[in-house]
């Protein structure tokens, strides 16, 4: 697929015209406001995924419309009141639920998908979940590479770049839009709905959300997307095909002797460092492997392929047969099933979890395998025993046409890398947080202790991903190499996302632990 349209979009796109609305009409809607012993007022406070976090706003504002969201961030900016913006809650660090949070713009309500006639690319609310998002594109026989939980909302998903099981075919979902509709703030507190299109005047607000990250310059309101190469003349070509089938599999392993181990996840990652090119034969494959600390699925491998491939069968068995190469355990493996695209999705992506735990979770990119040193330490940690719960580390596919687009076309620079690791401490109780955190920052410190404790970008790391995000790469307790937060999350493109900050955002009315603009210590 070819994206290369944005390999070299200038700073200052020409044409379009971005739409602006002030001030309310008369008699225009007022928002929703939810107050502390409203009766829905628990429910909208506790929609974080993270339950290390929990605000208390003085109101939460629930609004059907930009209008609507207009309405509500000039009342708090009226009020000196600190201001977040929840789309589907899945967070996992305090930037909505913080203590300072007074006021919350619950976007759940806005959650419509449909076809813009006049800008030529799908409208899709910011407080839509991926799952109703794959469910309205199939209308149009189309879908987006986005994400494999379908419980996320778009808003944040989309702002911090958005990958999934089909990016490494069909890069990331930022990749695809077009424009987008923002609550921004000018320098004299008034509240305005500006459209910002990729060929527009504003085209620089329109790239600070193609991996800028949510909750930086204003609410968004909507996405608008479309292919690259389409011109919106017809739905049914705006956006990417899904595959017609997909492969399905999982692979369970018990525990293992660390040599086991080391080969295990050896051979997973040189597999997809040697499949990371664009347009590779495994681009329809996505394989995340992951390593629970307790129970007897010690390992399991989650396997998704692109069915549409005559030899798709073949290319499954090769892949697990270069993974499972001289490891020493016995292997559980799930009958390989072929599925439709929607069948896939609705019975293999991951349903809408129950009451979630409290949280922790560290991130790297990586461009090279791990050394055989770094995966003893992940060795030593997973077999832990003193932490349990619902602890994994996981290792998510990356890479192919991610790494078709040039680093400064959009916002999110990490075009050069294969896999992404994640660590994902969860447990239920507050007596387990200290035990928890410590053992999600001090493997993290370990695994990159060569380079201060963190993944600094260079040959073997690509820093990491913003909708990961880790305030600890922001204290020199735990970053020890010097570099600033902001060097993980945006490389070069950070004082470029510092400009569009400071000109729609001048009073930093948005804010968080990692917002663009706040000190680098």
């Amino acid at each position: 697929m070819a994206l290369s349209r944005r390999r070299f979009l200038a700073a200052s796109a020409v044409g379009g015209a971005a739409a602006v609305v002030g001030a309310p009409a008369a008699g225009a809607a007022d928002v929703r406001v939810v107050g502390v012993g409203d009766p829905d007022y628990s429910a909208l406070v506790s929609r974080g995924y993270n339950r290390r976090f929990m605000a208390q706003p003085e109101q939460i504002y629930v609004p059907t419309s930009a209008e609507e969201v207009r309405v509500a961030v000039a009342r708090a900016v009226a009020e000196g009141s600190r201001l977040a913006v929840r789309s589907g809650g899945h967070c996992f660090e305090n930037f909505v639920d913080s203590a300072q949070t007074r006021s919350i713009v619950d976007l759940s309500r806005m959650n419509q998908v449909r076809w813009d006639e006049e800008h030529r690319a799908f409208s899709v609310d910011a407080g839509a979940e991926l799952g109703a998002v794959y469910d309205a594109l199939r209308r149009w026989g189309v879908t987006l590479p986005a994400g494999i939980c379908l419980g996320v909302g778009m808003g944040g998903h989309v702002s911090g770049g958005g990958y999934g099981p089909l990016s490494r075919r069909l890069g990331l979902v930022a990749d695809y839009l077009h424009g987008v509709e923002v609550v921004t703030v000018d320098t004299d507190g008034a509240a305005k709905v500006v459209v910002a299109l990729e060929d527009g005047p504003d085209a620089d607000l329109w790239w600070a959300h193609t991996g800028g990250g949510g909750g930086n310059f204003g609410v968004v309101t909507r996405f608008l997307l479309r292919a690259p190469q389409s011109d919106g003349s017809d739905p049914a070509t705006a956006l990417p095909k899904p595959p017609g089938a997909m492969l399905n599999s999982r692979v369970i392993l018990p525990m293992m002797s660390e040599a086991a181990f080391v080969r295990l996840l050896g051979n997973y990652l040189a597999f997809f460092e040697r499949y990371s090119a664009p347009g590779n034969r495994f681009a329809g494959l996505y394989a995340p492997l992951s390593f629970r600390t307790v129970g007897t699925a010690f390992a399991q491998l989650i396997v998704l392929l692109d069915a549409d491939s005559p030899d798709a069968r073949a290319q499954f068995d090769e892949f697990l047969g270069e993974v499972l190469n001289g490891v020493d355990a016995v292997p559980m493996v799930q009958p390989v099933a072929q599925l439709s695209y929607p069948d896939t999705v609705a019975q293999v992506y991951y349903p809408k979890g129950p009451l979630s735990p409290r949280v922790k979770v560290k991130a790297g990119y990586l461009r090279r395998v791990y050394s055989e040193d770094q995966l003893r330490i992940f060795y030593r940690y997973l077999t832990d025993l003193a932490v349990l719960g619902e602890t994994e580390v996981e290792f998510l596919p990356f890479g192919g046409a991610v790494n078709a687009v040039a680093p400064e076309a959009t916002a999110i620079p990490a075009r050069n890398s294969f896999a992404q690791m994640l660590i994902h401490a969860a447990w239920r109780l507050p007596e387990g947080d200290e035990q928890h955190l410590r053992w999600a920052r001090e493997l993290f410190r370990d695994v990159y202790a060569a380079t201060g404790g963190v993944p600094v970008p260079n040959a073997d790391n690509g820093g990491s991903y913003v909708n990961y995000p880790d305030p600890d790469l922001a204290d020199p307790q735990w970053n020890s190499s010097g570099l600033p937060w902001h060097r993980f999350y945006y490389g070069d493109n950070y004082p470029k996302l510092l400009r569009v900050k400071q000109q729609w955002d001048p009073r930093n009315v948005f804010q968080h632990a990692l917002s663009i603009g706040r000190p680098d210590w």
